[in-house]
């Protein structure tokens, strides 16, 4: 079943106050456009560049500034229990250039959205419900994190290893920004133990300190749920 966001005014004022924010961020990440909006024309990316060409400012019209995707919650039955609904340039053309976008973060009561990191983004995350433990780690091995109730923010500087959790009872809900239009991320488990061609299992038996068994029985994990 879908349903919509639900959020008390502050909640919504917050995640505005945020949006506002982003354009300054952008300075630190993706370049500054040279025009007023460069809707990505999706179709025309044989010819690799950083970013995506242009729609025809002739062809664009006001949906292409729209994007509902967030307003669904995503489904969290799966071994994570935990969906990302991406807002970034792939599914919402219209960023492109803009160095901004965001992610919904919908935890079922014990979910978690795995270790990962934004290579190419800082990240600005506001609870929208529940109660979420967000930490990351530093390059210096130093974990910080706090349990977050609705509308409390938490910044996640760039490239650094983070993830959520719900520990509350209830569903929770996360809305994360970003000062890239495609932050990208790399999921730590999904890289070591379901990447193709496949990471050698003397490399990660070595790093992690477990025999190959345990390699294999994680990877057959991540295997049987693709």
């Amino acid at each position: 079943m879908k349903l919509q966001i639900q959020t008390k005014p502050f909640v919504l004022f917050m995640i505005l106050s945020m949006a506002l924010q982003a354009p300054p961020l952008a300075l630190c990440a993706d370049p500054d456009p040279l025009q007023d909006f460069c809707i990505a024309d999706l179709a025309k990316t044989s010819t690799p560049i950083n970013g995506f060409p242009c729609k025809l400012a002739s062809n664009v019209t006001a949906s292409d500034f729209i994007f509902n995707g967030l307003a669904v919650e995503g489904n969290t039955t799966n071994p994570f229990g935990s969906n990302v609904t991406a807002a970034n340039v792939l599914a919402f053309p219209g960023l492109n250039t803009l160095g901004v976008s965001m992610n919904r973060v919908d935890l079922a009561p014990g979910g978690l959205n795995p270790p990962h990191h934004h290579p190419r983004a800082t990240e600005l995350d506001i609870v929208v419900k529940g109660e979420v433990l967000i930490g990351f780690i530093s390059s210096g091995n130093v974990y910080f994190s706090s349990v977050l109730r609705e509308g409390q923010m938490f910044v996640i500087p760039r490239g650094m290893i983070h993830f959520q959790m719900n520990v509350g009872k209830e569903k929770g809900l996360v809305i994360t920004t970003f000062n890239s239009q495609l932050p990208g991320a790399v999921v730590a488990p999904l890289a070591l133990f379901a990447a193709k061609p496949a990471v050698p299992n003397e490399v990660l038996t070595k790093a992690l300190q477990v025999d190959e068994g345990v390699v294999q029985l994680i990877k057959s994990k991540f295997a049987a749920s693709s």
